[in-house]
């Protein structure tokens, strides 16, 4: 007799790049963990082993493609692999945050667009659906054959920013033209706050050449709204060019804290007085300074997965 779709066992299993992020989601979701174990052969290969059966239901990996993102990834990529092959109803790729999704468009010649490459890595390794937070760009849920659902980390943002700096005298900052309507967005929640946008020359990746305001930023307090902070020069140099427009202070807010190389002692030291970001990338906690504000994320995604679980609409979980 075949079991209905709102009866199947929901299981939530975790790669390696965020276990504290899934234990809070299974917290969320009052269920346990599902027990894997990843095996690393000598020469570097990657193996897992599913210690729970998984037959007939409906799965879910955690896994964000953060560094060293090319190993989480493989590891998602075994673990969706292992799930289909042991027979589960349904896998969904939980990847909160989307390595590669840079990677979006061809900006020059011979060069890849990887971003649709690893949809379709994810796809082929038996993926069935996607949830994942704050793409790049929007747009690029177009390269998945499969339903991807693209939550917004506004939810959990805007009431603390709300809550410490108030609407009055804000403005929301986009650090470049294409990060416009993000910060519209936000702007909109915040009753309408004035709405700046940095215009920004770049001498190559992750280089800054020069930046201007356009927009009057003077008394105001600006909060930068972006999708990630990785090096972290463009929000310090933003942050930087805003006051010496006269703002008041400035306040970066970012999704995804990639912070690579050296980026926690350059926050620290920069002019920012607050970088809040959340926990779709587990930040070590030697590297957590007291400008550093970490929001979760993880109730967000608990319920957008019991509603996915359930057949239940989510879209209230985009507004």
């Amino acid at each position: 007799m075949a079991v209905s779709d709102s009866k199947r066992q929901l299981l939530v299993f975790s790669g390696r790049s965020n276990p504290t992020f899934t234990a809070s989601v299974c917290q969320h979701l009052h269920i346990e963990q599902g027990r894997m174990e990843v095996i690393r052969f000598s020469d570097g290969e990657l193996s897992v082993e599913i210690g729970d059966n998984v037959r007939g239901r409906d799965v879910f990996v955690v896994q964000s493609i953060s560094t060293p993102g090319n190993d989480h990834l493989m590891e998602l990529l075994i673990v969706l692999d292992a799930l289909k092959r042991a027979s589960a109803f349904r896998v969904t790729a939980v990847v909160p945050y989307f390595g590669y999704a840079r990677q979006d468009r061809k900006t020059k010649p011979r060069v890849p667009i990887t971003a649709k490459l690893v949809a379709n890595l994810l796809t082929t390794a038996g993926a069935d659906r996607v949830l994942t937070m704050d793409l790049h760009a929007g747009q690029a849920m177009g390269f998945f054959d499969i339903p991807v659902d693209n939550l917004n980390a506004l939810p959990i943002l805007l009431p603390h920013i709300r809550k410490n700096y108030g609407t009055k005298n804000l403005t929301i900052v986009s650090p470049d033209v294409g990060g416009v309507e993000r910060a519209r967005h936000c702007a909109t929640k915040l009753d309408n706050a004035a709405l700046a946008i940095i215009d920004k020359r770049r001498s190559g990746p992750n280089q800054v050449a020069e930046m201007s305001v356009v927009g009057d930023v003077q008394g105001e307090t600006c909060v930068i709204v972006d999708d990630m902070v990785d090096t972290g020069g463009t929000l310090i140099k933003a942050g930087e060019t805003l006051l010496k427009d006269g703002a008041k202070k400035v306040i970066a807010c970012c999704v995804h804290p990639v912070l690579s190389g050296n980026a926690i002692e350059r926050l620290q030291d920069s002019p920012l007085e607050e970088v809040i970001v959340t926990d779709t990338i587990q930040v070590p906690r030697s590297a957590q300074t007291k400008k550093l504000t970490i929001l979760s994320v993880a109730p967000l995604f608990a319920e957008a997965m019991r509603r996915i679980h359930s057949e239940d609409s989510i879209s209230s979980l985009f507004k």
